[in-house]
């Protein structure tokens, strides 16, 4: 596409310069008293020429425009793919706002440089080289001397060009800052209007947007010199041939035709000298822009699928899982020191156990349960699935045998059925469904089971009496994040999505925290009979959501400083049994205060 659409920009760039030749010989076939047949069949020549012209230069457009949008498609796909392969770490230290700037302003901008900046910048070479030819064969010295003050091009350029790379990278970067500012607004908007920070938020993005302006403008300013220095210079060229290229014509040594042509020439050429900035200005905006974004496709991803991996053993039930020595801490700076999060943490969870991981805040439960589907590798120790080190298996054998519930619930905006039959093979099915009867109708009548068992995983997970109150039941769309959800209920279909796929592994990291106690009684029952035969880990600060685990392991400050089941550790009176007369003191205090 590049190389047809540029040999479409050159024939017509050569096209275009035999219009001015054949005005020549118009011009001086009148005053030489030429029959009116010739005079006309050069003006048909004229008109022919012009519409071969016109023609090739819509299809040279339509090529060359067209193939950057290619460029920008493959660009944004592949960027895209690749932040999709980036590991927890990259996120918390690049703004959403920041990522979104790049995958939109700084794309265009290497879209524009990658297409018209190209067409323009061959159409002014090729343009020029064909006027300067024609230019010569008219008069080599009116030439030279119209070419002087284009002397002056080539330092406007070098000198203007870096002001503006680096002036348009600045705007880039504040746009940066600016959407970050509004992604955070948007996303924090309960925050927002809770706290009365609603002037201030107004406040604080009309400063950035004013900085905004001010920076844009400075790089307008300097954008606007370039045309009118270029102007400046085709100007001068223009008086130098209307003084000496007139003195020509009158004494006879130029035709009258030979005048016109060089004129008309001479504009040709000016023109690519004015195109020359603004395409100088998409270069430097391109190049800032394929910066940015080389960045992010430069970026490494920390965790990643070993070359050749290996596959775990069939198996009908759950899967062992071990850590030998396990020791975690989050990124630090180069020279400082590490604050351990976990550190020589050993336990095994034979198939089809559940493990109780138990601990005040921050004793590092949640980074216990990211191990274990390779969202962090730890620094210290390995951790096995079924006796195989995760770092030997595949990313996606690793994930595809595990149900994970964050402790954060991310919803993502669309229909309840949509969000349970997220990671499902059957995801396409689902979002066709309209309301749970509907749902195991289809089911039944299809022989698929895939929807039937969201319907099941719900009602395990307590939400599907809550979902029948929808007015549009499966099919009511959530909006951003889940907001028209209550903290309990986004829990519970989160807990649904990763129980619909039937894992082998189930790892629930605070999972129940916005659920009240009822609500956590029935789906704990449930849970029960679901996680028979699969291996459970979870995480939790209640202990009324663990004391029927297999094995209980207590953490503080990283370390494991208990371990066992329910009875021997309230036997102990320990760390464990602490926490349990704590928490049974904080409800019976909540339910005295209830019943006041």
């Amino acid at each position: 596409m590049l190389a047809s659409g540029l040999v479409l920009v050159i024939i017509s760039s050569a096209i275009a310069a035999v219009v001015p030749w054949l005005l020549r010989a118009g011009i001086d076939s009148l005053r030489a008293g030429a029959p009116m047949q010739r005079v006309a069949l050069i003006g048909a020549g004229i008109v022919g020429i012009a519409l071969v012209g016109g023609a090739l230069r819509y299809w040279m457009r339509e090529i060359l425009n067209g193939l950057s949008r290619y460029i920008e498609y493959d660009l944004r796909q592949a960027l895209f793919t690749h932040l999709t392969t980036l590991d927890p770490g990259y996120y918390g230290r690049t703004r959403t706002g920041d990522l979104m700037a790049r995958l939109t302003n700084d794309l265009s901008a290497v879209r524009m440089a990658a297409g018209p900046a190209i067409m323009y910048l061959t159409n002014t070479i090729f343009g020029a080289t064909f006027a300067l030819i024609f230019m010569l064969r008219i008069d080599v010295k009116l030439t030279a001397l119209a070419l002087v003050p284009m002397i002056m091009l080539p330092i406007i350029m070098i000198k203007m060009g870096g002001a503006i790379h680096r002036r348009f990278e600045a705007v880039q970067e504040h746009f940066s800052r600016l959407t970050t500012q509004a992604q955070e607004n948007f996303a924090g908007v309960r925050v927002v209007r809770a706290y009365r920070q609603e002037e201030a938020e107004i406040g604080r993005f009309l400063q950035l947007n004013e900085t905004y302006v001010v920076k844009n403008i400075a790089l307008a300013k300097l954008y606007g010199m370039m045309n009118p220095m270029f102007g400046l210079l085709a100007g001068l060229s223009v008086a130098v041939v209307l003084g000496l290229g007139g003195a020509l014509a009158v004494r006879g040594t130029i035709t009258v035709g030979a005048f016109v042509a060089f004129g008309f020439y001479l504009t040709s050429l000016t023109w690519p000298m004015i195109a020359l900035g603004w395409v100088i200005n998409l270069f430097q905006r391109g190049a800032a822009s394929m910066g940015r974004l080389l960045e992010v496709l430069d970026a490494e991803p920390a965790i990643t699928s070993p070359a050749s991996p290996k596959a775990l053993p069939p198996a009908h039930g759950g899967r062992s899982i071990t850590f030998r020595d396990v020791g975690f801490h989050f990124p630090t700076e180069q020279g400082a020191e590490p604050r351990w999060v976990l550190r020589n943490v050993s336990f095994t969870v034979p198939a089809g156990g559940t493990l109780a991981v138990v601990g005040a805040t921050a004793s590092g439960k949640s980074a216990l349960i990211d191990l274990i589907p390779r969202l962090s590798d730890p620094q210290e120790g390995e951790i096995l699935i079924d006796g195989i080190p995760v770092r030997e298996l595949s990313l996606s054998e690793l994930r595809g045998e595990i149900g994970y519930v964050p402790q954060e619930s991310f919803l993502f905006s669309d229909t309840i059925a949509s969000n349970l039959a997220y990671g499902d093979e059957a995801h396409s099915l689902i979002e066709r469904v309209a309301d749970d009867e509907t749902l195991a109708a289809e089911s039944r009548a299809s022989g698929e089971q895939d929807a039937a068992e969201h319907v099941w995983a719900a009602d395990v997970a307590q939400l599907g009496d809550t979902v029948n109150d929808f007015p549009h039941g499966y099919g009511t769309m959530l909006g951003e994040r889940g907001i028209n959800l209550s903290g309990g209920q986004k829990q519970r279909l989160a807990l649904a999505r990763a129980l619909a796929r039937r894992p082998r592994i189930v790892l629930l990291d605070d999972a129940l925290s916005a659920v009240d106690t009822h609500t956590e009684a029935e789906i704990l029952r449930g849970l029960r009979s679901t996680l028979a035969g699969r291996t459970a880990v979870i995480a939790s600060h209640r202990v009324s959501a663990v004391r029927d685990a297999s094995w209980i392991i207590v953490l503080d400050r990283g370390r494991m400083v208990e371990q066992g089941t329910h009875d021997v550790l309230i036997a102990a009176g320990g760390r464990y049994s602490a926490l349990l007369s704590r928490q049974q003191l904080e409800e019976a205090i909540e339910t005295e205060v209830g019943v006041a």
